[in-house]
């Protein structure tokens, strides 16, 4: 048994929440015993910066308790299903602090988290710690991963993540920069955050790949999430002749920014930066600002996948959304959906719903068609990841909508394009 799950198996036992187990020494009691509820915890930044990322969070589980009302079959026995949300408030602390009580007090069989690695990695830290079976996405897979000390060679005992890496948003980015005729002198905005940490990693992130390509980097340095004042970055960018601006700037930074270099005089033919135009809300509000403006996109109504859960493609997924709510669909939507498509095919497959090792093993195994495409743990890059398809995208002003068309697929051509990559202005 390992140490992890004492861990947790102790806490339940010095607080009497197994009394109703040792009272009967430990017998099983089938022909009376209800059937288990099986309890899903999911941690979400509902308030606070990341809140854009959680917006299809409510339909998302308003979604599968509908469709889980009447219980999940796993191994001929049909238990109910509850699905408890803690809010992240958009931080790390309160996602670790909100995880903990999911196992602890609320005993949940299953964890799960998504929208950057400000929520996941807390969250799957968490999990990790206390034996607990947990799923993530829509974090890099490199922050994620190696933002958590793991290592290649041992991979997790708990904790399985699925979405795209640096190397997949990189290659995505320099190819949308090969469509546009510029001098490649490339400024970057990078955070000081685990994103933008990881993004400008010497190593595995974007310089190396940059200059073995032909282009040159101008990176005014790490900042802080929440600046009100980009004047030395786009001061660099200006004396450096920088033509394209890069990064991963959360939506309200980008604003501050984007809205400074128009009263600045600086104009750059692309510019494509992670997490702030990644959704229509935030790209809308630039108004026609937000014309050109260049984004990997993870998931899109266009993608040729479907849901196992409900059947839906990811087309007819988006319009449901749209009815549903009167928001325009967005990246994480297809995500969320996926999440829980994976805890639960996962579940269903477990031998011994009582065990956490045995849900544990049944991720390992997960090998399923979901609305964001394949996912398959065993394939890696890494233990415990799998990735999914990306492609770029740009938007562009449908009067005062924002639309968002697939430009570059050339690592997916099985995503088809939608539109021409062309320079801003």
């Amino acid at each position: 048994m390992s140490r992890k799950f004492i861990t947790r198996r102790t806490f339940i036992k010095t607080t009497g929440v197994a009394g109703t187990l040792a009272a009967t020494g430990g017998l099983a009691m089938p022909a009376i015993a209800a059937a288990k509820t099986i309890k899903i915890g999911f941690v979400s930044p509902e308030t606070g910066p990341l809140a854009i990322f959680a917006e299809p969070d409510r339909f998302t589980i308003e979604q599968f308790s509908k469709g889980l009302a009447d219980g999940l079959m796993i191994n001929g026995t049909k238990h109910p299903v509850e699905i408890i949300v803690k809010d992240s408030q958009s931080s790390s602390n309160r996602a670790s602090s909100v995880a903990q009580d999911l196992i602890f007090s609320d005993q949940v069989d299953i964890l799960c988290a998504a929208s950057t690695p400000d929520t996941t990695n807390p969250v799957a830290d968490q999990a990790e710690l206390n034996g607990v079976p947990c799923v993530t996405n829509d974090t890099p897979w490199q922050p994620h991963f190696f933002g958590r000390q793991g290592d290649p060679k041992v991979g997790f005992q708990y904790t399985y993540h699925f979405f795209w890496g640096l190397e997949d948003v990189i290659s995505t980015f320099i190819n949308m920069w090969d469509a546009v005729p510029t001098n490649k002198v490339v400024g970057a905005l990078w955070p000081n955050d685990p994103d933008g940490n990881g993004w400008s990693d010497k190593t595995v992130g974007f310089p190396p790949v940059m200059e073995k390509r032909g282009y040159s980097l101008v990176d005014p340095g790490r900042f802080q999430s929440g600046s009100d004042d980009f004047s030395a970055q786009i001061s660099a960018f200006k004396n450096a002749g920088v033509e394209i601006v890069t990064g991963v700037v959360v939506p309200p930074d980008f604003t501050t920014f984007w809205t400074q270099a128009a009263q600045q005089g600086f104009a750059p033919k692309v510019v494509n930066v992670a997490k702030a135009t990644e959704f229509p809300q935030a790209v809308a509000g630039l108004g026609q600002r937000a014309d050109g403006l260049s984004v990997e996109v993870w998931w899109s109504p266009y993608h040729p996948f479907s849901s196992g859960f409900t059947g839906q493609s990811s087309a007819e997924l988006a319009k449901a959304y749209e009815q549903a709510t009167g928001n325009p669909w967005t990246m994480p939507l297809g995500f969320k959906h996926a999440l829980f498509e994976v805890v639960v095919d996962s579940l269903k497959r477990t031998e011994d719903i009582s065990d956490p090792d045995s849900i544990a093993r049944a991720i390992a195994a997960t090998n399923y068609n979901s609305i964001v495409g394949p996912i398959d743990f065993s394939k890696g890059p890494v233990p415990n990841v799998a990735k999914t398809p990306l492609v770029g995208g740009q938007w562009h002003m449908d009067g005062d909508k924002p639309v968002l068309e697939i430009v570059e697929n050339k690592d997916h051509p099985e995503i088809p394009l939608t539109g021409t990559m062309k320079p801003i202005g």
